[in-house]
């Protein structure tokens, strides 16, 4: 209950300290006489979003089906990579230096080459925010794959359970909220990676709707779409918080 009040609080002051500053943009904007291509007023960009809102929902709902599903692919194969990782000593000195030194490549010098591989659909967008996200997957996983307590795993050899026991009843639980915590950080670089991934080749999402924007100086529209990013980003953070809590009630008991 405690928790839930002060989950309540949190985003009754987020809220509350949005409109400030929404407040203060627009008062500052119209007493230094800001030019609109350079910094819109807020009011412009909501009268905006209000007057082609279903158009804006159409390229926001293309740009959050590429992000989950790029993340959704990144949680699944970083997952198993980490396990690899773990499992195997012999495929982690042979894998491991692979995956730092890719991840080290810019993946905006890479988007181009998967426009030529997998076309201008959705695909080439969902492999960036996939490649883009799973590093993080990868490093928290095998963090807290590695992070189980000396005694609980000595306790799981003692009770002489099944290793697919084991893993599952044990260490899968205890690292659970590392995976949590990259996943958190995953979502956030899917969408960028989406984006990413429009900016190059798309006729749809909000990485499309941007790079239109910009070509005419239409800084009111990139500021709608930017507006929408940080919302949807926002959303799914925090969708990721509440699975948290779901997934891992017994972090929850103390702070109640």
């Amino acid at each position: 209950m405690k928790s839930a009040l002060n989950n309540l609080g949190m985003g009754a002051a987020g809220t509350l300290s949005l409109i400030i500053v929404f407040i203060i943009w627009e008062v500052l904007c119209r007493v230094l006489h800001v030019r609109d291509i350079m910094l819109p007023l807020p009011s412009q960009i909501f009268v905006e979003l209000w007057a082609d809102l279903p158009w804006y929902l159409s390229h926001s709902l293309y740009t959050l089906w590429t992000t989950l599903a790029g993340f959704v692919l990144s949680v699944v194969g970083g997952v198993l990579i980490a396990i690899g990782l773990v499992g195997s000593r012999l495929f982690e000195r042979f894998l491991y230096p692979l995956i730092i030194g890719f991840n080290s490549v810019p993946k905006v010098a890479l988007a181009p080459l998967f426009v030529v591989w997998l076309g201008t659909g959705a695909e080439p967008k969902i492999a960036i925010a996939f490649l883009i996200a799973v590093f993080a997957i990868i490093v928290d996983t095998v963090h807290g794959l590695r992070s189980v307590p000396a005694d609980v795993t000595d306790l799981g050899r003692v009770l002489r359970g099944s290793a697919w026991d084991f893993f599952f009843k044990v260490k899968l639980p205890c690292a659970l909220p590392s995976m949590v915590a990259g996943m958190k950080v995953a979502m956030s670089l899917a969408l960028v990676g989406a984006i990413v991934g429009e900016f190059v080749s798309s006729q749809r999402g909000l990485g499309y709707i941007i790079m239109s924007a910009q070509g005419t100086f239409d800084t009111v529209r990139v500021f709608a779409a930017l507006f929408i990013l940080a919302v949807m980003g926002l959303a799914l953070y925090g969708l990721l918080a509440w699975l948290e809590k779901k997934a891992t009630p017994w972090r929850q008991v103390h702070s109640d």
